[in-house]
């Protein structure tokens, strides 16, 4: 849909029908959600050829519109990317259903019960760009949770997103739901954006994808509440009482495993009594993966580096750079990632318990790891089948969001003719 159409009449007629279509999911039984998840895995496998094609389409024309190495590597479908949506989406249909769970049911004083019920939010808009398996990813999550979904995709990735929600909606249709519990967005006019941000008739809460100006104005124009991150400053600490057989490979991986994801290393802390044995050998490590270094005074003394400037220890570089700081201690590590950090995912590196156990309360991020690469926070790493992103709110979702993210709760009350006195 490239053709002058008026925006904002096609956003209200998505809007109107995915707000019918939630109805219709909420009250969908597991047996017919699961339905229409084996179907639409079913769809995808007979469809592959197609899906790949539309992709290799879209790579092309990135490629020819000068994308960055980072931004093609999160848009491009290879097989070992096809394989793992299929694969997170039998996740998401072995994972139990939290819509109509009671949980906290307890009898009060007046012989009424009390307790919560999970139930789903509604219609949820996902504006994401670059990667077209997160189209699989939220159609999957937000019909298992109940919910209807409208998706914006990037232009980037436009015959992707189209081929995939082919699919999904073939499934939902063989299920006898209905097609428009997942529509994607056809134009890629940006106006669809402000338009689907500024609905809350029919959106009731928005989850964002992608650069940190797309969640910037998403945050200060949205009418809708918004999921959000906005980037992914991850640190990995490695403390005095590290054990550099683990350190080493964690500090690689970290950093090395992919540089295009949110959840990548971007700033490596060492403390100062081990700081040269750990960074002579880091450092020809990273050499040889291309990795440019910036570091501190300290670190330089140490180690051939480029001067890190005050903004590094902000920077989100999606790239093949990493910023290195030689610090004093425990303190001075949590002091530098809650203020230079983004809140997403932070590592420390040791044996010491009490430190460990001071960096996992201390650090005000959505996930915080011991002894392990910053690269599993991820939904499919940790057992929800797949995500609709990380959320580094601090209300109702915080991390990797799965079907629970995407539900709310209410009161139930169950009486017997109970009045009160």
């Amino acid at each position: 849909m490239n053709s002058p159409i008026d925006v904002s009449a096609y956003m209200q007629t998505l809007g109107r029908a995915a707000r019918a279509a939630s109805r219709a999911t909420a009250r969908a039984s597991t047996r017919e959600k699961n339905a229409a998840l084996i179907a639409i895995h079913d769809a995808l496998v007979e469809a592959k050829a197609d899906i790949l094609a539309a992709n290799a389409k879209d790579v092309e024309a990135g490629k020819a519109n000068g994308l960055d190495a980072a931004m093609l590597d999160r848009l491009t479908i290879g097989e070992k990317t096809f394989a793992g949506m299929l694969e997170g989406l039998r996740q998401v249909i072995d994972l139990a259903d939290p819509v109509g769970a009671i949980t906290d049911l307890v009898y009060r004083p007046t012989g009424i019960q009390v307790g919560k019920m999970r139930v789903p939010l509604g219609v949820i808009g996902i504006i994401y760009e670059s990667r077209p398996n997160v189209t699989l990813e939220a159609a999957s999550l937000c019909l298992k949770s109940g919910n209807a979904t409208i998706l914006r995709g990037g232009s980037e990735a436009i015959h992707s997103n189209k081929a995939i929600a082919v699919c999904v909606q073939a499934g939902l249709a063989k299920a006898g739901l209905p097609r428009e519990a997942v529509q994607v967005v056809e134009t890629t006019d940006r106006a669809a954006v402000s338009a689907l941000i500024t609905m809350p008739e029919f959106v009731d809460v928005i989850v964002p994808r992608g650069g940190k100006g797309l969640i910037e104005r998403i945050s200060t124009e949205a009418r809708v509440p918004v999921i959000y991150h906005l980037d992914g400053n991850c640190h990995v600490f490695i403390d005095r009482d590290a054990d550099m057989n683990k350190a080493v490979p964690v500090a690689i991986n970290a950093k090395t495993h992919r540089y295009g994801t949110c959840n990548t290393m971007e700033t490596l802390l060492v403390d100062a009594s081990i700081a040269e044995t750990a960074l002579k050998t880091l450092a020809p490590l990273y050499r040889e993966k291309g990795v440019e270094l910036r570091g501190c005074e300290k670190t330089r003394a140490i180690i051939e580096a480029l001067p890190a400037t005050e903004q590094d220890w902000y920077e989100e570089y999606l790239a093949p750079v990493l910023a290195i700081k030689v610090i004093d201690g425990l303190d001075e590590a949590i002091n530098h990632i809650n203020k230079y950090g983004s809140h997403h995912t932070d590592a420390i590196i040791t044996e010491n318990v009490t430190r460990s156990r001071r960096f996992l309360n201390e650090v005000d991020s959505s996930s915080v790891m011991v002894n392990a690469s910053t690269r599993f926070a991820d939904g499919f790493e940790y057992g929800l089948g797949a995500e609709v992103g990380i959320s580094t709110n601090k209300i109702h979702a915080r991390g990797p969001v799965g079907l629970e993210g995407l539900t709310s709760q209410k009161w139930v009350v169950l009486g017997d003719g109970h009045i009160r006195q």
